[in-house]
């Protein structure tokens, strides 16, 4: 790994073992009655329990080149992603309650997978780091803007908040460790490996995004060019989330690019201590 590698040498990555709607159900429409958040956010949780396990298989490969602070550190992250796995399934299983079809947007993400999984090792893994960056950035976003879930329950704000808060700590612990297992590659085609994987899996994300709204939308009966104007508006307007990101993931293409040269732990600070109150 670089000498110049930015990541925290104090950073503290803790799993927050904590369970969600044990007690309470979700609403249909949960982001406050708007079918466009809520189809979005439901979108993305659908990919999230397979895709975490895919992450932390994908890191687990080469833990045993990690020096011990980094080995630490890919421990706390697979905790955490596979407790967030759990609570993912736990909320995935409301939205099916409620009449979504959530066994075909679950299928939908395993093919997905399943190709990735036919890949080398490092090909995984540098799928992973650009993963990581784009849920990274997402959460970074929603932990800046109250809006996102200004109008959300009190629960599902906490699971939402809690998740961005750990995605914030370990954005790098995949990074660092491709940075590891590439280390004998040429600077230029561990950039292009790493850069061709962001594109790769950009395009999967989205459109596999797409494919779930576009589920939720019909079983809602709003799958119209009205609605995905309403999308658009969502993502790129107010609060737009996708434009509150762009370019923090542009970043990702520029040579000597890492998670940490924004160091964004101030953010975890003040969500954090609600989250204990709660």
């Amino acid at each position: 790994m670089s000498k110049a590698n930015p990541t925290p040498a104090d950073l503290a990555i803790r799993p927050r073992d904590r369970a969600f709607f044990r007690g309470e159900t979700n609403a249909r429409h949960w982001q406050g009655g708007d079918p466009i958040a809520t189809a979005f956010y439901n979108a993305l949780s659908a990919t999230f329990p397979l895709g975490e396990r895919f992450f932390m298989d994908a890191v687990r490969k080469f833990a045993h080149l990690a020096d011990p602070k980094l080995e630490a550190e890919i421990a706390a992250f697979t905790t955490q992603e596979a407790v967030h796995s759990r609570e993912h399934v736990f909320f995935n299983n409301q939205v099916a309650g409620h009449g979504y079809d959530m066994a075909k947007m679950q299928a939908r993400t395993q093919a997905r997978i399943d190709f990735a999984r036919t890949r080398p090792p490092l090909a995984q893994l540098a799928a992973t780091v650009a993963l990581e960056h784009f849920t990274a950035i997402l959460a970074h976003a929603a932990l800046s803007d109250p809006r996102h879930f200004a109008d959300t329950g009190d629960e599902a704000r906490a699971m939402w908040t809690w998740h961005a808060i750990e995605e914030v700590e370990h954005k790098a612990v995949a990074f660092d460790t491709f940075m590891l297992a590439a280390g004998r590659l040429p600077a230029s085609r561990r950039w292009l490996l790493r850069a061709s994987a962001m594109v790769f899996a950009t395009t999967i994300l989205l459109s596999t995004v797409k494919a779930n709204m576009t589920t939720m939308f019909r079983a809602d009966g709003i799958d119209n060019s009205s609605t995905w104007l309403r999308v658009a508006g969502f993502l790129f307007g107010r609060p737009g989330i996708f434009r509150q990101v762009f370019l923090a993931y542009l970043s990702y293409y520029r040579p000597g690019f890492h998670p940490w040269e924004v160091d964004d732990r101030s953010l975890i600070n003040l969500p954090e201590a609600a989250l204990a109150m709660a």
